[in-house]
């Protein structure tokens, strides 16, 4: 089994993502807009210009997904810290870099530092409320 992160957005998905690209490079494998769906004449111009859904591989077996919320067909974004993305990158030089890359503008939990438990760790909110581990272990590369 694969497991992808699946983020939402209240209209920030392609700032989001755009970002995410300038940290974990590559390309998108799918950039939809509310407006290619069937059914979304009622939607206002800015909905319509909505991300309805992107993908971004960041990894081997790991692709990045998103979407934004439509208001208007009811949609509400509740931001919570009940989950985070967990990246074990395989060297100690990319856990900075992404670390550094992804926390620009967000808020610090935990900067990258050797733990008692053995890895080299960090963890942040992202500008865009979302929460990241960064973890890394020579034992599992």
């Amino acid at each position: 089994m694969k497991v992808n992160p699946y983020l939402n957005f209240d209209g920030k998905t392609q700032e989001a993502f755009n970002f995410y690209r300038s940290v974990f490079g590559g390309e998108f494998t799918a950039n939809m807009k509310m407006d290619d769906a069937p059914g979304t004449d009622g939607l206002n111009e800015e909905e319509k210009n909505r991300v309805m859904h992107i993908s971004l591989p960041i990894g081997k077996d790991t692709i990045l997904m998103g979407s934004d919320i439509v208001p208007s067909m009811g949609h509400t974004l509740d931001q919570g810290n009940s989950v985070y993305i967990s990246l074990h990158p395989e060297s100690r030089q990319e856990a900075d870099r992404i670390f550094s890359g992804l926390s620009q503008g967000g808020d610090v939990e935990m900067p990258m530092e050797d733990q008692f438990w053995g890895d080299y760790f960090g963890s942040f909110t992202d500008k865009f409320g979302v929460r990241w581990m960064v973890n890394f272990n020579e034992q599992y590369v």
